[in-house]
């Protein structure tokens, strides 16, 4: 998993990349769900996510994690991007 970290002032903005090597169209969106869903909960329990735009990239393992790995992975990915640590927990 990779973030980019665009910093602007405001509100946080989430795309994501989830190629079709990771899957079906079900696999693919269930993974989707799972990372919108984790960014969710690392903005609210981290006191929310330094303002900008996210870039999510995912590959095929992704499809065989666990939501708490991939909200583990996303939040060491987000502190690789941004310089600022975030808990995470599981």
């Amino acid at each position: 998993m990779t973030v980019v970290h665009l910093p602007a002032p405001g509100e946080v903005r989430v795309a994501y990349a989830i190629g079709r090597k990771v899957g079906t169209a079900v696999l693919r969106n269930r993974v989707r769900r799972r990372l919108r869903a984790a960014v969710r909960d690392l903005d609210v329990s981290t006191g929310g996510l330094p303002g900008g735009a996210y870039l999510v990239s995912v590959g095929p393992d992704a499809a065989r994690r666990s939501y708490w790995q991939l909200r583990d992975d996303l939040a060491a990915a987000i502190a690789a991007a941004t310089g600022r640590p975030l808990g995470a927990t599981g």
